[in-house]
């Protein structure tokens, strides 16, 4: 009987290869039975339970000359449809497959694909199936998986978005997809409630989140390769010998390494790492906005991580230079003083765009105080190290005690040149590469510690020789002279950073208070008794940062005792107590 219906079914749906077309015939003729309608031949098959056996040839037929043809990626196939109708009503139905017109066509339209598959697939239903949902349904089971393959591997996979741009786009396939299943769900092709035979859906939906996940795996895999091959050096054609602010009338570096701070006036030298890593993320967003609202979920979380690469890797990276007084650390700083502000700037340049399911969940700004911290912490942590360093020179100095003696002026001396030298060496390093206001602020902070630590050792000798007092002084005016470079860059960060939130209207020697105290101790060093007097009564000692027990006990340590030792310090007193 199966071979019987079989036949039946090879007379009924046949394909012409000369004229490309599908021919089904109503009236059949098999082994001298002639005249058998085929809706008879489909009752019959239901009936015997052999539906799906005997309808397999006519499905392969289907699948192999119409189905593949509708959606070949590139030169699809068109469909013209024709019924033979005579008195006896229709004879035969005829579905010819004419060639694309332009077989260069690079055809993306799902809707368009979709409509030739279901043109197709109506036609089995209305000439095969003969609108009977249960014979349709079998068809659509014998045959579905097939076609779901077919349309995958030579649509949909050759579809699939590269980048972010095209997610738009890919949508609009997804959202057709799922019009087209619905539409075959309505026909009975597919099951109402069998979930596997929705698997255009799926793979579309699929794509989405694969893609989304494999961007955001390549987002931070990026992240992670920029910042653990960065080396950290300085542009070789950075030749600033000043600040760069915006708009100074300075030659604008070439190097993408220096950059714009967008909350200050100031621009700084960052490291490839920060600069490459804030080139990732802005195009990165620019993908969010171009994205589905389930893509851009992603590719925000994406940013944010990248963003927190820098500060899980480089710290551990270079812990060993932050321990020493060097450009790395300057350049880490700034990276992250840039990142502070970049960070903060990003919701106001993105958010409008952003997919309006994200619009009021996407945060930065939370991110921004830990970087400004981390800013914050590098830097006093030069400071800190720096000034310790001076510190160990200066202790070298013991006190600056017997510097009449030509070996502890010597002694003295070499811990004078280490001071200044350490001072130049941070010099050459910080003013090309931190803002004027954060040099001059780390430098000051600097000075008055070395400052206010040699005057207060002179200040403690409680003996001096003449010679003595003449050394002191010389040490003095010898330390401030192979400084005068060191403070005039001070004075031009002064000038030029006008435009800086910080006050600069300010002399130096307010900003670095032991300066002028330093350099009034170099004078007092050889001033008379009576002229130091009428300094303090002046008010000008005081002024320069001296206090009544300092120069009482220097007046002391100087000068002999005598009547008018006495009367100096009485007028010193007298005066103090007004």
């Amino acid at each position: 009987m199966q071979d019987l219906f079989s036949k039946f079914m090879e007379n009924a749906v046949r394909f012409e290869q000369d004229s490309r077309t599908i021919r089904v015939k109503y009236k059949l003729c098999v082994d001298k039975m002639d005249g058998i309608e085929l809706h008879t031949v489909m009752e019959a098959m239901d009936v015997a339970g052999i539906l799906d056996y005997s309808l397999a040839k006519a499905a392969d037929l289907i699948i192999k000359h119409a189905i593949t043809p509708a959606v070949s990626y590139g030169s699809p196939a068109m469909f013209a449809e024709d019924v033979n109708q005579g008195s006896e009503g229709i004879s035969e139905a005829v579905l010819k497959i004419l060639p694309s017109q332009d077989c260069k066509i690079v055809d993306v339209d799902g809707d368009a694909i979709y409509a030739r598959v279901i043109q197709v697939i109506k036609f089995i239903f209305k000439h095969i199936c003969f609108e009977n949902g249960s014979w349709i349904r079998s068809f659509g089971r014998l045959t579905w998986p097939r076609i779901s393959d077919i349309i995958i591997s030579k649509f949909l996979s050759k579809v699939v978005p590269e980048d972010a741009s095209k997610l738009v786009d890919f949508q609009k396939i997804v959202k057709c997809t799922s019009e087209f299943e619905f539409s075959l769900k309505e026909m009975m092709f597919l099951s109402a409630s069998d979930g596997k035979d929705y698997r255009l859906s799926s793979f579309s939906e699929n794509v989405e989140v694969h893609f989304a996940f494999r961007k955001k795996t390549e987002v931070l895999g990026k992240a992670r390769n920029l910042l653990l091959q960065c080396d950290f050096s300085v542009p070789q054609d950075y030749t600033s010998k000043g600040p760069l602010l915006k708009n100074d009338g300075m030659a604008i570096n070439s190097s993408n390494q220096v950059v714009d701070l967008i909350f200050s006036s100031e621009r700084c030298v960052v490291s490839k790492a920060a600069s490459q890593l804030m080139e990732l993320v802005h195009q990165t967003l620019q993908d969010v906005c171009l994205s589905s609202a389930r893509v851009a979920w992603e590719f925000y979380h994406a940013v944010r991580d990248a963003i927190l690469l820098y500060e899980a890797v480089i710290p551990v990276k270079l812990e060993r230079q932050l321990d020493s007084i060097n450009q790395v650390a300057i350049l880490m700083y700034n990276d992250c003083l840039f990142l502070s502000q970049e960070i903060l700037g990003l919701a106001f340049e993105y958010r409008t765009d952003f997919p309006d399911s994200i619009k009021e969940h996407a945060v930065f700004a939370d991110m921004a105080p830990r970087f400004h911290l981390m800013a914050e912490e590098i830097l006093q942590r030069q400071i800190q190290i720096v000034i310790f360093n001076l510190r160990e020179v200066i202790d070298g100095a013991d006190g600056f005690q017997n510097t009449h003696q030509m070996q502890q002026f010597e002694s003295a001396k070499f811990s004078i040149d280490q001071a200044v030298f350490i001072l130049e060496k941070v010099h050459i390093i910080w003013e090309p590469l931190l803002r004027p206001s954060t040099y001059k602020r780390s430098m000051c902070m600097v000075l008055e510690s070395v400052f206010s630590r040699i005057t207060k050792d002179i200040l403690l000798l409680d003996d001096l020789a003449a010679e003595e007092t003449l050394q002191l002084q010389r040490l003095i005016h010898m330390m401030l002279d192979n400084l005068s470079s060191l403070l005039k860059s001070l004075i031009s960060a002064f000038d030029s950073n006008e435009k800086s939130e910080e006050d600069t209207s300010r002399p130096i020697d307010d900003l670095i208070p032991s300066l002028r105290k330093i350099r009034k101790l170099g004078e007092l060093l050889d001033m008379p008794l009576k002229s130091i007097t009428s300094a303090w009564e002046s008010g000008e000692l005081m002024s320069c940062g001296f206090t009544i027990l300092e120069l009482k006990d220097f007046i002391r340590a100087i000068f002999a005792d005598s009547t008018l030792r006495k009367e100096c310090i009485w007028r010193i007193e007298n005066v103090s107590l007004y």
